[in-house]
């Protein structure tokens, strides 16, 4: 007759089990990655400054509209900070707070889009490290910045609500060294939100981010319960 474990053995196993189960954020599959994201979708994101609502275009970037959805829906931007705000120009963020995270999404990149709409005020492109490198790294456009489409940042999204929020970004750090007194980007990577914590305690964060409305083809939005890096080469001025 087999004996029941003990209750402390039992327990024990299920712990054990449970830490087993990896993050989607630390092996996401591949084919998942290319998935294909809805027609459009608003993005709701709380911050420590108020909250903004981004509308993703997926006829706008098609490549960087399915990747975000992917990042979204796993909450892969929940407490990154907005790292490099540079005044009137662009906030920057993306670097998650996990350095085992950012290790492992440093080489999934996927491929460009063409520039199908401007970089003016209030709209996010992703960040490059050059020509098919984009990874995670995002900034939203705080003033019109059309001369970088010539330089290849494919606008993927708008902000279409609480753009004072996104204007209230703390700036006082500016870009990083030697432009600014921003964080390193290499440190980032390293240390995560110990090392921003510490010496750039001032920057905002993202609390969480979520997808609020998708639309598939309708011309009403499908609501979605609430519950429900190769290092980016920022854009210059």
């Amino acid at each position: 007759m087999t004996r029941p474990l003990p209750i402390a053995l039992l327990a024990a196993a299920l712990l054990a089990g449970a830490c087993h189960r990896t993050s989607p954020l630390l092996a996401p599959s591949p084919a998942a990655l290319d998935d294909v994201s809805p027609d459009s979708f608003t993005v709701r994101f709380a911050t420590t400054r108020g909250a903004f609502d981004l509308k993703v275009h997926r006829d706008w970037s098609p490549n960087g509209s399915d990747r975000l959805y992917w990042l979204f829906t796993h909450k892969f931007y929940d407490g990154v900070r907005f790292f490099r705000v540079v005044p009137n120009f662009v906030a920057q963020f993306g670097m998650p707070a996990d350095p085992a995270v950012g290790a492992n999404w440093k080489e999934r990149t996927f491929p460009d889009d063409s520039v199908r709409r401007g970089n003016v005020r209030g709209t996010l492109s992703f960040a490059t490290g050059g020509p098919n490198t984009r990874t995670t790294q995002l900034f939203i456009n705080l003033r019109d910045n059309q001369r970088l489409d010539a330089r290849g940042f494919s606008v993927v999204a708008q902000v279409v609500a609480g753009m004072p929020v996104v204007d209230s970004l703390y700036q006082g750090y500016g870009d990083g060294a030697p432009r600014g007194k921003g964080p390193s980007q290499d440190s980032i990577a390293t240390k995560g939100e110990a090392y921003l914590a510490r010496d750039f305690s001032k920057l905002d964060k993202v609390l969480t981010a979520r997808v609020i409305a998708q639309w598939r083809g309708v011309t009403s939005p499908m609501h979605v319960p609430s519950q429900a890096p190769r290092q980016g080469r920022a854009p210059t001025r």
